[in-house]
């Protein structure tokens, strides 16, 4: 309603010309009708406290200053005033103020059905308009982005616009409670028009009977039981149409005035309600200026709100000499309560404005994403969680000031929007690379297939280990067939290998026979312990080590054989204290009995150019660092200088070795 303020600024001073706030009571004229289309009858005009107004003579004579509203009291009254008709339409309609409003804007369309389903479930029909709209106004929002999204994923595959259907589960969830919605509602508001109408005949008959209270002739006490019955009937006659609420009250107020006015020849009855309306709104008063001490502005100002329905509705006149005093309290309470809500509202525009910020940054976050396209799945799928998680800040982020918040939401859309056709076509031409991949490993597993049950090992091995790195090379095809065709291809290359393995074991006996004759050595060194005679115990492990190498080669796949010995002879070794050289060189001995026994001819002579060339390599070396010596201007405790000659030791120390290991070679020739 604060919205609305010129409009709200123009009805109260509209109401302040007419009389219709008790805002303006003692000099203040009211100007109604005793009903509706009716002129009032009395001997003067009557202020809304009830006391009968001086003639023009008396007020030329007592010359009362008239009270001046200001805007901020009219603008806040008449919102009172118009808040309270709506919640007189309906007395249960007030709890609408005390059921939350979420922030529907981040919450998820799952999350909008729940809380629909939810107020739909706990509360009146009548007090869940606002929430309803709210989250009807945010999930269409959603919806209609994730439909396009939909529609422009079912073109990118080809499809037709006019074919395009989309059915959601959520969807249903919402439009049948939706629907429950309105079912419920048409059923509410045909119930209640019949009875507003009902309880407004009631009034209007109350109000009938109050007008022949006057002038009766009759016991005065026994006319003021039957006004006080009247005003009993009135409190409990139920809700009116909030169009006729003001008229009709103003009516009834008019014609309880004028009974106190005809009550003015029997004041002791007069006095007492007075006395009591001056309490009870004493009582209000406190409890107004409690309120100006609340924190929760709003709760503050929904109870002022119930305040100024007692006051109004409740309660009668009060006597002249306190009528404008407890008014001026009232009203103080009043305005403070109000500028509090109203620097609360400011206050909130200011946030909205800040979250504004927030939500432009974050679109221009998704617009630089959008840009920067991805070219590989992995990119895409980081991308694509940043997006949703920007996605979930601006949701989060709070609302921005209504006049730009369809423009915001269009420019996020449009951001989101742009990213997502990058992505659709990235994946679209990935799905396409997919299924060509598909197509390419079909062909292998067809090949494997047709040659799993081959002997001809010599040609059918190396195809199959071909195949084996295609596969590798090709790429992802559709997940849906991945791990089919894979078990497909697996089965048959194990199929071939398992054969084939099995053929080379049954054709290489002397391979196994090695690889059992080392398994006994191994078993054997595994127990060896030296004797403490470092001779004796250096000529038993060359002794295995002799051994190890004359039983020749083992089968490739038991070839983990190999390692584990060499940790036993080293470790053996490391006891007997044997320097690192000589080990490599019982190694390398032992080396060259093996290349010497083996088929191939040419092995010894590769061996001695290869040894050559390393020692010529390591020469180059030294030479080169004591070339840069020569640069260096420091002394031998320079630390440059120490790390050089380090490394040229370190050279020198390989060169030794590998002289020796050349030297072995000629003394074998």
């Amino acid at each position: 309603m604060l919205d609305q303020k010129d409009n709200n600024l123009h009805r109260a001073e509209e109401n302040s010309a007419n009389g219709r706030t008790e805002g303006e009571e003692k000099d203040i004229i009211v100007d109604h009708t005793a009903a509706p289309g009716e002129e009032a009858k009395t001997g003067g005009d009557v202020s809304e406290d009830g006391e009968k107004e001086e003639t023009q003579d008396e007020k030329n004579t007592d010359q009362a200053a008239p009270v001046t509203i200001e805007v901020n009291d009219a603008e806040v009254i008449n919102e009172i005033d118009e808040s309270n008709a709506e919640d007189a339409e309906d007395e249960d309609n007030v709890k609408r103020h005390s059921i939350p409003v979420l922030d529907y804007h981040a919450m998820s369309m799952e999350k909008l059905v729940a809380e629909l389903e939810k107020l739909l479930k706990n509360e009146k029909v009548q007090a869940i308009k606002e929430h309803v709209d709210g989250i009807k106004y945010e999930f269409d929002l959603k919806f209609q982005e994730l439909l396009e999204e939909k529609k422009e994923e079912f073109l990118n595959e080809g499809g037709n616009e006019i074919d395009f259907r989309y059915n959601s589960p959520v969807k249903m969830r919402f439009n049948k409670a939706y629907g429950e919605y309105k079912e419920k509602k048409n059923q509410y508001y045909k119930s209640l028009e019949q009875n507003l109408k009902s309880n407004l005949a009631k009034r209007q008959e109350i109000i009938e009977e109050l007008k022949g209270l006057i002038n009766v002739e009759e016991n005065i006490n026994t006319t003021y039981k039957h006004f006080k019955e009247l005003q009993g009937r009135w409190k409990v006659a139920g809700p009116v149409p909030r169009v006729n609420y003001n008229d009709v009250w103003r009516t009834y107020h008019h014609h309880i005035e004028r009974f106190y006015d005809f009550l003015d020849l029997n004041r002791d009855l007069r006095d007492l309600d007075f006395k009591h309306n001056l309490e009870e709104k004493e009582k209000l008063i406190t409890r107004a200026e409690e309120l100006a001490r609340v924190n929760d502005v709003n709760a503050a100002f929904r109870e002022l709100q119930s305040l100024h329905k007692i006051w109004k509705e409740d309660l009668g006149p009060v006597d002249r000499e306190h009528r404008e005093d407890i008014w001026n309290r009232f009203s103080a309470a009043t305005k403070v309560i109000h500028e509090k809500r109203q620097e609360y509202f400011r206050n909130m525009d200011q946030i909205h404005e800040e979250n504004l910020v927030k939500k432009r940054e974050i679109i221009a976050q998704i617009d630089a994403i959008a840009e920067n396209k991805a070219s590989s799945h992995n990119q895409w799928q980081k991308q694509i969680r940043e997006i949703e998680a920007l996605r979930e800040a601006f949701f989060n982020a709070g609302r921005v000031p209504r006049k730009v918040n369809e423009e915001v939401w269009a420019a996020f859309k449009t951001a989101v929007r742009t990213f997502n056709r990058s992505k659709n076509e990235f994946y679209k031409n990935l799905k396409k690379k997919q299924h060509e991949n598909l197509t390419k490993k079909q062909e292998l597993i067809k090949i494997a297939q047709e040659n799993k049950d081959s002997e001809d090992w010599e040609a059918v091995t190396p195809l199959m280990k071909k195949i084996q790195a295609d596969w590798k090379k090709i790429g992802h095809v559709p997940r849906k067939y991945s791990d089919k065709i894979w078990g497909e291809f697996k089965t048959a290359c194990n199929h071939y290998f398992d054969r084939f393995h099995q053929h080379r074991n049954e054709g290489n006996k002397e391979e196994m026979e090695a690889f059992k004759n080392k398994e006994a050595i191994l078993d054997k060194l595994k127990e060896f312990e030296l004797t403490g005679t470092h001779e004796d115990d250096l000529e038993t492990v060359k002794e295995y080590i002799a051994e190890w190498r004359s039983h020749g080669r083992v089968p490739y796949y038991k070839r983990n054989i190999e390692t584990k010995f060499n940790k036993i002879i080293d470790a053996l070794f490391k006891k007997l204290d044997i320097a690192k050289q000589d080990i490599e060189l019982i190694k390398y001995g032992n080396k060259l009995e093996q290349l010497a026994n083996s088929d191939k001819d040419d092995l010894i002579d590769n061996e001695r150019v290869y040894i050559r060339r390393k020692i010529d390599e390591v020469k180059s070396e030294i030479r080169q660092l004591e070339n840069n010596l020569q640069f260096i201007n420091a002394d031998e405790s320079n630390p440059i200088v120490k790390e050089v000659n380090k490394n040229i030791d370190k050279h020198k120390e390989s060169l030794a070795l590998w002289k020796a290991k050349l030297q072995q070679l000629r003394e074998m020739d």
